[in-house]
């Protein structure tokens, strides 16, 4: 932990503790982040990830540990971290009274900036998040994807080096998820760190450069996930489609077959690791053998989610706690079943 080649960390946070009357809300967090990285903190509802959020922006104080944010304390220096800092809650938080302009420029104003700089600052993020045709609508009648456009504009009025997104497409359908992690792209693309607290899977995939699962306040594992999938498989992951659920005769047959290290019935087939492409042809060639008919075999690295759901696997198996069962929307546009414990 500390500074790497003299750079001072965008976050490190040491021994991390804060608990509730209701129990320990997080428990001895320890991690670092970059400058420019976009870290997932992902785990269920209760797991710590808010939690965690409002530690690192000064919002509440350790009982334990200690937390640097751009090189500062939150709990010293709580006001210079909000200053460089912007946050996003999962409820928006706008003043339904005020417009979508107004809402922007009062928060401006309350930051320092002098009126035209406010106005000007306001109307180019309205702009750029596709809501200034409602510049001057109250912001009541927004909906929810529209309110979260606003809420994002207004964490962006005083060009934050680092972002704090906290469930950002809670409560949005199809279009407007679409829409908020376009918008996030583009901000990870300026360069910002971000910090995204969710549960939703299939967005942090596709925005993370890292992922942090925290699970009843504990941090069960950190970094970019490929490093993640290969400390939990060698080889790489297959899918064989079958055309329907593997039988247990069929994942018994590719089980046996030397060099195979975990499969598992899928939804259209069955999950397999491999430690080498060459083991390829006898998976086809023993379903075949067993008359089982093969439309596909596709070989693929493990993803964010498949690393998330071994992590959680191996949480169930050491702890006793049977996995959480994920909708589809949690694990992203396909619900491809569940991943195979690590080894």
């Amino acid at each position: 932990m500390g500074e790497t080649d003299g750079v001072t960390p965008a976050i490190e946070a040491v021994g991390l503790t804060r608990s509730f009357p209701s129990g320990v809300a997080l428990d001895h967090l320890d991690l670092t982040l970059e400058t420019g990285q976009v870290l997932a903190l992902l785990g269920p509802n209760g797991a710590g990830k808010t939690t965690t959020v409002r530690l690192l922006n000064g919002v509440l104080r350790p009982d334990e540990g200690r937390a640097t944010v751009l090189g500062l304390d939150p709990v010293l220096d709580g006001e210079e971290v909000r200053r460089r800092t912007g946050v996003l809650t999962e409820n928006a938080g706008l003043d339904e009274r005020l417009t979508a302009r107004e809402n922007l420029e009062f928060t401006a104003r309350i930051r320092g900036m002098d009126k035209v700089t406010a106005r000007r600052r306001s109307d180019e993020l309205l702009e750029r998040f596709g809501v200034a045709e409602r510049a001057d609508d109250l912001t009541q009648g927004f909906s929810t994807g529209q309110r979260k456009r606003v809420a994002l504009a207004r964490a962006l009025l005083h060009d934050p080096e680092l972002l704090f997104l906290d469930e950002p497409t809670s409560g949005l359908d199809p279009s407007g998820t679409r829409e908020v992690i376009a918008l996030i792209h583009q901000m990870a693309g300026e360069g910002r760190t971000i910090v995204i607290a969710t549960h939703f899977l299939g967005e942090a995939g596709r925005l993370a450069t890292h992922m942090a699962v925290l699970y009843r306040g504990k941090l069960h594992a950190f970094g970019r996930p490929a490093d993640l999938a290969a400390d939990l498989w060698s080889g790489f992951r297959v899918e064989v489609d079958l055309g329907r659920p593997a039988s247990a005769e069929a994942v018994a047959a590719i089980a046996a077959i030397d060099g195979v290290t975990d499969t598992e019935a899928a939804p259209v087939g069955l999950l397999a690791s491999v430690a080498h492409r060459d083991t390829l042809p006898r998976v086809v060639a023993a379903l075949v053998g067993h008359e089982i008919p093969v439309f596909g075999v596709t070989a693929r690295s493990p993803d964010l989610e498949d690393v998330y759901f071994a992590i959680e696997s191996r949480i169930a198996a050491e702890g006793g706690h049977a996995p959480l069962v994920p909708t589809p929307r949690e694990r992203g546009a396909l619900d491809i079943g569940p991943v195979g414990a690590p080894r």
